[in-house]
């Protein structure tokens, strides 16, 4: 496919467990993909050099920033948004509840983190926990009550 000199490819993508197609040109970002061409706005383009992690998706079970991964680098690999956690409430509850959030800009992102996180560890100490934190960015909030939220998880509190 070709527009206005440009090369279009089309791909298949597997987002949130159903098969989606898009029309791509090869520079394209996956979250331009996800925000423009599939509609899923969860992933903030914040930043859009990998810095923030507000554009941060769950490829093939690790936590990614979409604005550095290029779309066809996903074609047969499984892309999870936080529109896709739908029934898996537990830590977005847990933000809630631990008051881990204010503008909420930067909140898609740490619970991605934080879901292939309590996912990869279930048991995961303080060091791992902020390790892992240390990938995003809020600029609202002290990390203190993001940190609480991830222990409660962790903890089953």
């Amino acid at each position: 496919m070709k527009a206005h000199g440009t090369v279009k490819s089309e791909i298949e993508l597997l987002v949130n467990g159903k098969r989606q197609h898009a029309v791509i040109r090869s520079s394209d970002t996956l979250l331009r993909v996800l925000r423009k061409q599939l509609g899923l706005t969860g992933a903030k383009a914040g930043c859009e050099n990998g810095d923030c992690g507000a554009c941060t998706v769950i490829v093939d079970g690790v936590p990614i920033k979409s604005c550095l991964m290029l779309a066809i680098e996903v074609q047969g690999g499984s892309v999870t948004t936080v529109e896709g956690l739908g029934g898996d409430a537990l830590i977005q509850r847990a933000f809630v509840d631990k008051f881990a959030f204010q503008c909420g800009f930067c909140t898609p992102g740490f619970i991605m983190v934080c879901h292939a996180l309590v996912n990869r560890y279930p048991n995961a100490g303080e060091e791992v926990i902020q390790e892992w934190l240390q990938s995003n960015i809020c600029r609202c909030t002290s990390y203190e009550e993001i940190h609480a939220a991830v222990r409660s998880v962790i903890n089953h509190e």
